[in-house]
């Protein structure tokens, strides 16, 4: 086993270990509809093991940025077909992140509507809109049934992922966003049986991915998670509370036989990540995140040490559509332009040489 040997993550058989990360890229417009550019961006990169699609809104009131894709309309889920088949042709395989941006969005960002987190507490900051950086709102306490409405949301988009030719779905549960949200004690001060006890607040989680996976088949599903990322007030600073909090959330999700578990976190081969694959019983993908840039060398070391069955790679996997080929020969990579990561346009985008033209 190495990281350019094939691995087979529930019903979704790859061509080697190397994972694009779910990456924001903010070019499908006011619609929400992947156009030709982003099909372009995708294909390009179809010889990554997985391509991880960036976060895909299931609700207008769950998109967080402008520019952001979604999976709610015909004319949306039309575009991924493009996505999807373009993927296809060139031999790869793609899932779709869905993703509920929770408290982190804003009215002028969702089309007026307003904006839901477990508990009405606004993140300390702002947040890029339509009309500049504005302070973030404080969010709408979901009931128990706007949650369960929100959890059929999840499944629709799933459902129409994969009617739409995705080969499955990772289900965003990371990086202060909703479903987060309701995991973190920070973000999550409810009362309820959404709240309070580390099962609590996993429960809604175990739900929603349990529900996805009734929908679409658990070998088509993923999840993200990333413990002590402590962003966008999202905090786990007790180990403890972590190590219960995920622990339950996995112990619930062992016995459907997820496709797969993507944690993000600095220490991808340290305790905590290790002991959480266990719990999970099923493929790990590591992403050794924000903080440093993922490697060749950490890369091929997590796989070599057994340590994860795949690496997502989010930097180089922007600046090298043929990562896989450049790694494979050690052959010297195009640096990220990150200037460009967020911009419009085809620049920073689609326009990053490759080894062989064509």
């Amino acid at each position: 086993m190495d990281l350019f040997s094939p691995v087979i993550l529930g019903d979704l058989e790859l061509a080697n270990r190397v994972v694009m990360a779910p990456l924001t890229r903010m070019r499908s417009g006011e619609s929400g509809v992947p156009g030709d550019l982003v099909v372009e961006h995708y294909r390009q990169r179809a010889g990554l093991g997985l391509i991880v699609t960036e976060g895909t809104y299931p609700s207008r009131e769950g998109q967080a940025f402008v520019g952001q894709p979604g999976i709610v309309t015909g004319e949306q889920a039309a575009g991924w077909r493009r996505v999807a088949d373009a993927v296809h042709a060139r031999g790869g395989r793609i899932v779709m992140q869905v993703m509920h941006g929770g408290r982190v969005t804003h009215p002028d960002v969702n089309g007026g509507r307003r904006v839901v987190a477990p508990s009405a507490l606004a993140i300390d900051g702002e947040g890029r809109t339509s009309r500049g950086k504005q302070p973030y709102p404080v969010p709408h306490a979901l009931t128990v049934d706007e949650a369960r409405q929100t959890l059929q949301d999840f499944v629709s988009a799933a459902k129409r992922a994969v009617d739409a030719g995705m080969d499955g779905v990772e289900i965003h549960g990371a990086n202060g966003y909703l479903l987060h949200e309701f995991l973190s004690p920070a973000s999550n001060r409810r009362a309820d049986e959404y709240g309070g006890s580390p099962a609590n607040r996993a429960r809604f989680v175990v739900q929603v991915v349990t529900a996805v996976a009734a929908a679409v088949g658990a070998g088509r599903v993923g999840l993200r998670i990333s413990p002590e990322h402590d962003i966008q007030d999202a905090y786990e600073t007790d180990r403890d509370d972590v190590r219960a909090t995920y622990g339950a959330l996995l112990d619930h999700l062992r016995p459907l036989g997820l496709a797969y578990l993507s944690v993000l976190h600095a220490e991808p081969a340290g305790e905590l990540v290790q002991e959480l694959r266990e719990r999970f019983g099923g493929p790990l993908v590591a992403n050794s995140g924000f903080g440093s840039v993922t490697t060749r060398e950490e890369a091929v070391r997590l796989i070599d040490a057994a340590h994860a069955d795949a690496v997502a790679v989010g930097r180089a996997a922007i600046a090298n559509p043929d990562l896989v080929e450049r790694w494979a020969g050690e052959q010297p990579e195009n640096e990220p332009r990150a200037h460009l990561f967020y911009a419009p346009g085809a620049e920073g985008y689609t326009d990053y040489p490759t080894l062989r033209a064509g």
